[in-house]
């Protein structure tokens, strides 16, 4: 079979490589001094509003922004689109790391994380719990992903027989692997969704509504397939390779349907629910700016001309990113009031560290795909 990736080569360590270790460096001594004194030493958590930003940007959008792999496996695997399949393996390099930090973050942000290991144990756990489900699918989606890119790795080591006969017995599981990493995801993006549910009237009616679960599933996949759009234009001006226009012109036209449906969905439901679109103040204003946000990527996808444009091609990804983030932060912190005498504003410890975060995906980003075969070789772009 020939290869369709190979890797970059290059010095890792290079100036921005230690820039972003730097930020890393501040978010870890953060980490190490919440663990020593407490959430209240470096948040401004409370009772009220006990998860903040690092659970909304490091888990809800950070997983879905990691749905890249989610989004093109979809694609290919079950819609048989194999035209597509050399943007794979970088869409599951994004989804491995946006995963794995956001179970990272989690274990940052609950209280008693030496308790963790409970959610594994099943005496302990209560499965009527929505939180179980999107723990466990989390924690099982990780160990698949790190499983689906095993194969890249051990491709690396082709001087290495026993890394290549590995590699042969993992392939011939990945329809199983793949099965569970369509399904997994499937079921923890939407119940991320049910989870505001229960926060009945506290959230706005502008974004409670018994739709959250599908909603909040579809932006992830658009939010994947972006991602996916996204990180080829920014992979291909930085390394200096040539563009994947044709495969991410066709991405394009397969998000202008999803954020066709979306919308339609959410704008049928408020005219239905009768929700106070344009009089509800501060709320309106952040309901009107995440809408024209998806807006903007539709008008611009519509035309297949414009599809063809790199231009228009990066800048519908990154505001259909904007759109489904500021969606979930608008769900789930700007929309949410615990009642009067609370309020959350992120401390500027929780705003390093998740900072840091990202300077972490970053950096193993940049390693993987100078050291293995993860983007397209350029007969394949």
């Amino acid at each position: 079979m020939v290869e369709e990736s190979q890797p970059l080569g290059g010095k890792i360590v290079t100036k921005p490589f230690l820039v972003l270790a730097a930020l890393a460096a501040v978010g870890v001594v953060l980490m190490l001094y919440r663990y020593l004194y407490g959430l209240g030493a470096v948040t401004n958590l409370s009772d009220g509003y006990p998860w903040g930003i690092w659970i909304t940007y490091d888990v809800l959008v950070g997983t879905a922004l990691g749905c890249g792999g989610y989004a093109m496996a979809l694609l290919v695997y079950i819609f048989n689109r194999w035209e597509y399949h050399p943007l794979v393996r970088s869409a599951v390099l994004t989804s491995v790391f946006g995963y794995t930090l956001a179970g990272v973050a989690i274990f940052l942000d609950i209280g008693r994380y030496w308790n963790g290991y409970h959610l594994f144990l099943p005496w302990y756990v209560n499965f009527n719990s929505v939180l179980v489900e999107v723990a466990l699918c989390i924690a099982a989606y990780v160990g698949i992903l790190w499983l689906e890119l095993a194969p890249t790795v051990l491709e690396g080591h082709q001087d290495n027989p026993k890394a290549q006969r590995a590699r042969q017995r993992l392939e011939r599981w990945l329809p199983v692997i793949v099965a569970l990493g369509i399904l997994l995801p499937t079921m923890h993006q939407s119940s991320l969704g049910t989870l505001m549910i229960i926060a009945g009237y506290k959230l706005s009616p502008l974004w409670q509504t018994p739709l959250l679960p599908l909603l909040f599933l579809i932006s992830a996949i658009t939010m994947g397939f972006a991602i996916t759009v996204f990180e080829s234009i920014l992979s291909s001006l930085a390394f200096k390779r040539p563009f994947e226009t044709p495969m991410i012109a066709k991405v394009g036209g397969v998000m202008v349907w999803l954020i066709g449906v979306y919308l339609v969905i959410r704008l049928a439901d408020l005219l239905l629910r009768g929700a106070p679109v344009f009089s509800s103040g501060f709320l309106s204003s952040m309901f009107i700016l995440e809408n024209l946000l998806y807006v903007v990527p539709l008008v611009l996808l519509a035309s297949p001309a414009y599809r063809a444009n790199l231009r228009s091609l990066f800048v519908a990804s990154s505001s259909l990113l904007l759109a489904g983030s500021l969606y979930r932060f608008n769900a789930f912190l700007v929309g949410y009031s615990a009642g009067p005498g609370w309020t959350y504003f992120p401390a500027l410890p929780e705003i390093l560290i998740t900072l840091s975060i990202v300077a972490l995906e970053l950096m193993g980003y940049l390693y993987f795909v100078k050291r293995y075969p993860v983007l397209p070789k350029a007969e394949h772009v």
